[in-house]
């Protein structure tokens, strides 16, 4: 697998993985020192990383304790996935007038990639693909600002998706609603696309509601 272009965005890439994975935990310290060490990298990379991850709020600064990784907040998610209704909304219903066939096929193909992760219950895979297939369908909209904002949204929560996808009857969901979602698109179906995309981010919420427990 080849790297990223930098080392910041190597590291970046791989504190991710390490947090979706569950080898950082939420409330867990981050020793810097050891990190950098496996990775094979100074600290400076590092930092920069980590001050990425603390804007997006997948990581806290104490003065004195130093990062650590954030604990998972209803009262956030329920923020942030507003924010993607409002966001994707718009995008879907743009890019569902603009959809060639070449874009229906990368969405497909990526839904492929979520089902065979799905099967072999590689969560990291699952959330790289399910990010592939949701961006698929809105960057034919045409809207590279709108969706620098909804990247961002996404990488602050990919920690929730590890949460969510941990559960088998909620990777069989979202199987079925990914089916819904190709079958709109295919059909340039705007209403139907965006409906359905809101009912999915809904079922995510919902499940991961009482798995975190209403915090606010």
């Amino acid at each position: 697998m080849r790297r990223p272009p930098t080392t910041q965005e190597y590291v970046l890439d791989e504190l991710r993985k390490s947090i979706v994975a569950g080898e950082l935990s939420p409330g867990q310290p981050i020793r810097q020192d050891t990190i950098a060490a496996g990775m094979g990298v100074s600290r400076v990379p590092l930092r920069e990383a980590l001050k990425t991850l603390e804007a997006e709020g997948q990581v806290i600064y104490q003065p004195h304790r130093g990062y650590s990784v954030a604990e998972l907040s209803l009262a956030d998610l329920l923020e942030v996935y507003r924010m993607r209704e409002l966001l994707e909304a718009e995008a879907a219903r743009v890019a569902s007038e603009r959809l060639t066939d070449a874009d229906l096929a990368r969405i497909a193909d990526a839904g492929q990639d979520v089902e065979a992760a799905a099967d072999e219950g590689d969560l990291v895979a699952m959330i790289a693909a399910n990010r592939r297939f949701h961006f698929a369908l809105l960057e034919p909209a045409g809207m590279p600002r709108l969706l620098r904002v909804v990247r961002t949204l996404w990488d602050a929560t990919d920690a929730y998706r590890a949460v969510y996808y941990n559960s088998g009857t909620n990777r069989a969901r979202v199987r079925r609603e990914h089916e819904a979602i190709i079958s709109a698109a295919e059909d340039r179906r705007a209403d139907d696309l965006i409906h359905l995309l809101a009912e999915h981010r809904d079922h995510a919420v919902e499940a991961l509601r009482s798995t975190i427990g209403d915090e606010g």
